[in-house]
């Protein structure tokens, strides 16, 4: 604020301007150069990693103690992803979030819920509630001699050693919330060595892909053993909450593909894939396969009504937002949530962790869409373009075939026939789809936003959060 006409006088017209802008700092801003005080050296200003950098730093080296084995080309092909630099976005949300959530009082902390008839003898259950949330995570469960098969003393995959506790009382984040952080990361991981081979993907991360470095069939089965190793590390959790929200965030990986590979919103043939080239085993007669109750709405027709052409774009919106979820955002939101029930908050707290996971989760994916249509593969870090080439319809397609009904039938076909990829793509620069989109995550952003502000105390954390949150818009790769 400028306190007189002498100083007004004295400074020119960009500073004035500058001085006045700060009195209406954004939370934006505000998270900004709060994150900014706190990162040394100067190099690292703006960095909200620097109030998790003792964790993030030290991350891929406990991963690689979680996935570990004695075969040398497994132990070669788990570890190869984590020895690029990727986003890591994921573990540092749990860290950030657990961080900011240690601000609150632990008398207000007090949702632990152990069933004590489902757990063995142990001295730990015995303990008090609040210091039960700084309790270890255990090296095994079973005995080792069982878990290391017929040769005990050599091993091919073991249990890790318990996390140090010195840091986490001073830095607020809980033993079993880093372990989360790195179940994670893990499972990313393993997604994307998943990804790349039903892709076909030529890289990742600025350098060969898994499938491409190693073959499909070692980059799968080097996936389904990071899984299998962070099955493990989340029943050590010892949290029946905890590990049904994240084994859970696994499947609906799963689910979100086949919603993917299969886009029942857009193709009413349910008896055939690929295209319509392959049928559908018929079922089995010796017993029933029942959908659950809840489905996306996937008919053209309602009550024998056909469907108008905007109620159709709406529904395949809902379907894709939906497929977003589950693909990118439960990962997200469930581990979000994760963080929250361990550190023993209340459920209102919980259930804004876990909404503002899902809201920057969707966020993020909408940025990586839109980003296929303005980025280069090289400052991508994969495949630029891919989507439309894999056939796969995103908000920017959607946006431009509200628009242009004539995308319905490419769309359906997945852009299967000649010249199909460049009239949609043209279709989306005409009619901005990648301006709207970018609204459209805007919209989600904010959502994040105030999930944060209605959660969490302020505190450098919770800025740290906000600032990662809008930093999501602008991301480039």
């Amino acid at each position: 604020m400028l306190r007189s006409a002498a100083v007004r006088r004295s400074l020119s017209k960009g500073e004035v301007s500058s001085l006045l802008s700060y009195r209406y700092k954004s939370s934006f801003a505000t998270a900004l150069n709060t994150a900014a005080r706190l990162v040394t050296p100067k190099a690292l200003l703006n960095n909200p990693v620097s109030l998790v950098s003792n964790e993030m730093n030290t991350l891929a080296k406990n991963i690689v103690t979680l996935i570990g084995s004695g075969h040398p080309l497994l132990n070669r092909i788990s570890g190869y992803y984590f020895e690029a630099e990727g986003k890591k976005v994921r573990p540092m949300l749990v860290l950030l979030l657990s961080r900011a959530l240690s601000q609150i009082p632990l008398e207000e902390r007090d949702r632990i819920k152990i069933d004590y008839t489902d757990v063995p003898e142990d001295p730990v259950y015995s303990k008090v509630q609040h210091s039960r949330l700084f309790e270890n995570v255990p090296a095994s469960i079973s005995p080792l001699h069982i878990l290391h098969g017929i040769k005990p003393l050599n091993p091919l995959t073991k249990g890790p050693e318990p996390l140090p506790q010195e840091f986490d009382r001073a830095r607020g984040i809980l033993p079993k919330q880093r372990r989360l952080a790195e179940i994670v990361e893990m499972i990313h991981t393993a997604s994307l060595l998943h990804d790349d081979v039903i892709d076909h993907s030529d890289t990742r991360r600025g350098r060969p892909s898994g499938n491409i470095a190693f073959t499909n069939k070692m980059a799968v089965l080097a996936g389904d053993f990071m899984l299998g190793r962070a099955t493990v590390a989340i029943s050590r959790l010892r949290n029946p909450e905890v590990v049904e929200l994240v084994s859970n965030s696994i499947a609906n990986l799963v689910e979100g593909e086949f919603m993917q590979l299969k886009n029942t919103a857009i193709d009413a043939d349910h008896t055939t894939f690929n295209n319509g080239t392959q049928h559908i085993p018929p079922p089995p007669t010796k017993f029933e396969l029942t959908e659950h109750e809840y489905r996306v709405p996937t008919s053209s027709t309602t009550n024998g009504t056909q469907l108008s052409h905007d109620q159709l774009v709406d529904m395949a919106f809902d379907y894709y937002l939906h497929k977003t979820y589950l693909k990118t955002a439960a990962l997200i939101s469930k581990s979000c949530r994760a963080a929250a029930v361990l550190s023993g908050v209340r459920d209102p707290i919980i259930e804004e962790c876990y909404e503002f996971g899902k809201n920057l989760g969707i966020c993020f994916q909408l940025v990586d869409d839109m980003l296929d249509f303005t980025i280069s593969a090289k400052d991508l870090g994969k495949p630029a373009g891919a989507d439309l080439e894999l056939g796969i319809a995103t908000a920017p397609v959607l946006f431009a075939w509200r628009e242009d009904p004539s995308l319905g039938p490419l769309i359906k076909r997945n852009f299967s026939n000649p010249g199909d990829v460049e009239a949609a793509a043209l279709a989306v620069k005409k009619y901005d789809g990648v301006g709207k989109t970018n609204e459209l995550a805007k919209d989600y952003c904010n959502k994040a936003l105030q999930n944060l502000r209605n959660g969490l105390p302020n505190s450098d954390a919770r800025s740290a959060l906000e600032f990662l949150t809008n930093s999501v818009l602008t991301r480039r790769k």
